[in-house]
């Protein structure tokens, strides 16, 4: 049997928690892309009408109990798209690529396609998006920004503009070597420093997406702890892990 030729298309995974509001149009925006045939919504845990708004919209929804957390639902959706392709296969065609996006981008998400072409093209193993200033007030003062790209430059030698981008495309062979993914919000950092590591190329894609920025009251801040919290532990944990490698090779 001859080898499966490269994919032509992406699968899309969005992870979604109580985005009614917006995620009926980023359903929408992403079907409109010739490149995605594919999108799947994963429901963590949300008490509003994500599930039935995204599968309205043509979304294949799949769903958590509880609000599982974002390393979770990519997880969830990317068995999602293995089960859909060995239910369907096609013909000659290898597994596609995934290309992870945040829900509340709206009609911009389409805006995630100049993601898609260089790992199709296989000339990238990941690509991430580097978002323009956003339209929408609020923002922090950078702090898990400057956490996650300083962590970075120290594990990999390289500073990303926007370490903590949701919106990526990658391979399947490079998410199957990142297993497995860090915990809730550190899971961005640690994609990038894993496959890195792992001798994966990952190239950064100017996108012209607009998404609703955290806010500076208190949920906003909680939130901002809860992401520096996560990238501190991915960290820390492949720190630790480089230690422990440094010292069986001395020891060897």
């Amino acid at each position: 049997m001859p080898p499966a030729l490269p994919s032509p298309t992406v699968a899309v995974v969005v992870p979604a928690k109580d985005e009614a509001e917006r995620i009926g149009a980023t359903v929408t925006a992403l079907l409109a892309m010739p490149v995605a045939d594919l999108v799947v919504v994963v429901d963590d845990g949300s008490a509003d009408g994500t599930a039935r708004l995204a599968r309205e919209a043509g979304a294949l929804v799949v769903a958590h109990e509880r609000n599982r957390g974002k390393a979770a639902a990519v997880r969830t959706g990317a068995r999602a798209v293995a089960a859909r392709e060995a239910a369907a296969p096609r013909a000659g065609t290898g597994p596609r690529p995934l290309l992870l996006v945040d829900a509340d981008l709206g009609a911009t998400a389409a805006a995630t396609e100049p993601l898609t072409a260089p790992v199709l093209a296989g000339e990238a193993d990941m690509a991430i998006a580097v978002l323009p200033r956003q339209s929408s007030p609020g923002g922090g003062r950078g702090l898990v920004v400057g956490l996650a790209r300083r962590g970075t430059l120290a594990a990999v030698g390289w500073a990303p503009q926007q370490p903590l981008s949701g919106m990526r495309c990658l391979s399947r062979e490079a998410f199957e070597a990142a297993q497995p993914l860090a915990r809730g919000w550190g899971v961005e950092t640690a994609l990038t420093i894993d496959l890195l590591r792992s001798g994966h190329r990952v190239v950064e894609v100017p996108c012209a997406l607009q998404h609703r920025v955290t806010g500076t009251d208190l949920r906003g801040q909680l939130h901002r702890a809860a992401q520096y919290r996560d990238v501190a532990l991915a960290l820390l944990r492949r720190r630790a892990t480089t230690a422990w490698v440094r010292a069986r090779r001395s020891g060897a």
